[in-house]
């Protein structure tokens, strides 16, 4: 029997990697990743202040996949919009709407959070519109 994956969700991360180092990531890898600027701190420690986040791997093109998208932002965004980035894979199972909706849940997270400087903000899908108006939590919601 197979061990089982320690995450449901994702199956492989990369965390602050420099911006250019990319080799490392296979083409058509499906998942999340975050950009980020590094801010030197007082006390000598990293600050990664969040600047995008982004899915890859959701369109049916060739060359869709993280690591061609984080290129792209490399050749489209100054260096000082982003020093590092992360990844998230997901595992094969998850389907394209699943990584949407996560990304979606991930900027609706942060959206109004002052130390976040989102290049994306969005306002979220109409999913998540409906389900923040709706009655999920109501004494005769079922």
């Amino acid at each position: 029997m197979p061990k089982p994956a320690p995450l449901r969700l994702i199956k492989r991360c990369r965390l602050y990697e420099r911006r250019g180092d990319w080799k490392p990531i296979p083409s058509l890898t499906r998942g999340l990743y975050v950009l980020y600027r590094k801010r030197p701190s007082r006390k000598g420690t990293k600050i990664f202040e969040v600047a995008y986040i982004g899915v890859g791997g959701v369109k049916k093109v060739p060359r869709s996949g993280v690591g061609a998208r984080i290129r792209t932002h490399d050749k489209t965004k100054p260096s000082a919009d982003w020093t590092h980035y992360s990844l998230f894979e997901v595992h094969d199972n998850i389907s394209r709407e699943e990584i949407l909706e996560l990304e979606d849940l991930l900027l609706r997270i942060f959206r109004h959070d002052p130390r976040i400087k989102l290049s994306n903000i969005l306002l979220g899908t109409s999913v998540l519109w409906r389900l923040s108006r709706g009655r999920a939590w109501s004494p005769h919601h079922t």
